[in-house]
């Protein structure tokens, strides 16, 4: 008997009928011969409506108490969830994230999980039971009640899958397939059936809003497969996210991921003004993606590299702090956007890099930068232009349906 372990984002979750298909859905599961286990997030809007009402008392609210706060949240669906199955007539159990052995860092607010302990999940299947848990949450070393961070259900999902070895890890949303590119944003999206582990986490990192990159991470790090695929549909429709797609066209883009927003960061001079500005990122807990450090001669560098918006919560402070930097090199810009060519080895193909610059070059969209990293190529450029920017190197390297010569 296979263990499958299913995720329900909080659109799936989102009302009473709701919870009822996903109850059925999940005992239809079960009727199959499997062992479930069903993680879940906080019912749509949920986890926003806590947050506001901790705004609304206090403007600085103390990490600790939000997640206490917050965890209330995914407790709601759970519980619902248990007793919507039950009605089914399948027995089942709900599990908060402590209790169902999920041990963090202590971390408030963006806690890792350093260890799965699911003792009690394994007794309860083996009594016959569906067992829900609380995603987005976990206990502390110390004992303290934690919170992953947004999207942490997706790792909750993948951590437990990994730790009872389950066959699959079924990530269930309101979307059938991971896209080429954000359909709300693009046109001409294709599905992609098929994701290596390390185009998935390009992607994720990149902006693409399909999975949690800590959770694809913690995927990659223990063999878990992933299965994407919607809530509603017929259950075989989705995307693979695997160790090893089986059919690869090495240096093929796959997906393009866009952010409208990221702070740019360039410097360039003395060594020892490089290594103050690398200190202050590490204070201010910024992380510099895709960053580029270069030896230059004489004891100067050129560094560079861009912060996305969601990891820029010590932005400000930053920026203040440097002002005396500013005087000495370093140039900091926040009305930049991002455009990101994802594939296996593209970064291999210099006729790829050479194509994206000028691609853009002779639409009119000039990039500022042009960086590359793990399996990705990406474009800095004004955010103004960056959505038609990319809907140019989509329709290039996905449909080739433009007529710009790269």
């Amino acid at each position: 008997m296979a263990i499958i372990v299913q995720k329900y984002g909080g659109s799936s979750v989102g009302d009473v009928e709701k919870i009822r298909a996903v109850a059925r859905r999940v005992v239809a599961t079960r009727n199959l011969g499997h062992d479930v286990v069903v993680v879940v997030s906080a019912m749509s809007g949920q986890t926003d409506h806590l947050l506001q009402m901790a705004r609304d008392i206090t403007t600085a609210p103390r990490t600790r108490e939000l997640d206490m706060l917050l965890s209330t949240g995914e407790r709601v669906s759970m519980s619902l969830l248990s007793l919507a199955i039950q009605e089914e007539g399948v027995d089942a159990i709900s599990f908060t994230g402590s209790q169902s052995g999920i041990m963090t860092n202590d971390s408030h607010a963006d806690a890792r999980i350093i260890d799965v302990r699911p003792v009690r999940v394994i007794d309860e299947l083996a009594r016959g039971r569906v067992v829900i848990i609380a995603g987005y949450q976990g206990m502390s070393y110390k004992r303290e009640v934690t919170t992953l961070g947004r999207g942490g259900s997706d790792t909750t999902a993948v951590a437990m899958a990994a730790a009872l070895g389950a066959d699959i890890c079924e990530i269930c949303s309101d979307v059938e397939y991971v896209c080429s590119s954000d359909p709300r944003m693009l046109e001409g999206v294709k599905p992609i059936k098929e994701l290596s582990y390390e185009e998935a986490l390009a992607l994720t990192e990149s902006g693409a809003k399909v999975l949690n990159p800590e959770a694809v991470s913690y995927a990659m790090k223990n063999g878990v497969t992933i299965f994407s695929t919607s809530t509603f549909g017929n259950g075989t429709s989705g995307t693979y996210i695997l160790g090893k797609r089986t059919e690869t066209a090495p240096g093929s883009v796959t997906g393009v991921a866009v952010r409208k927003r990221v702070h740019l960061l360039r410097f360039e001079g003395d060594s020892p003004v490089a290594e103050e500005i690398l200190e202050l990122l590490e204070k201010h807990s910024l992380p510099l993606y895709t960053m580029e450090l270069r030896e230059l001669g004489d004891n100067r560098v050129q560094l560079k590299g861009y912060i996305p918006p969601e990891d820029a919560h010590g932005w400000e402070h930053f920026v203040t702090s440097c002002d005396g930097l500013c005087r000495r090199g370093l140039t900091v810009s926040s009305d930049m956007g991002s455009v990101t060519l994802v594939g296996e080895g593209i970064t291999d193909r210099l006729d790829t890099v050479r194509g994206v610059w000028s691609g853009l070059k002779k639409a009119g969209y000039a990039p500022c930068d042009l960086m590359s990293g793990a399996h990705r190529i990406t474009a800095l450029l004004p955010g103004e232009t960056v959505q038609k920017a990319a809907q140019l190197l989509h329709d290039i390297y996905i449909n080739g349906t433009n007529n710009v010569d790269v």
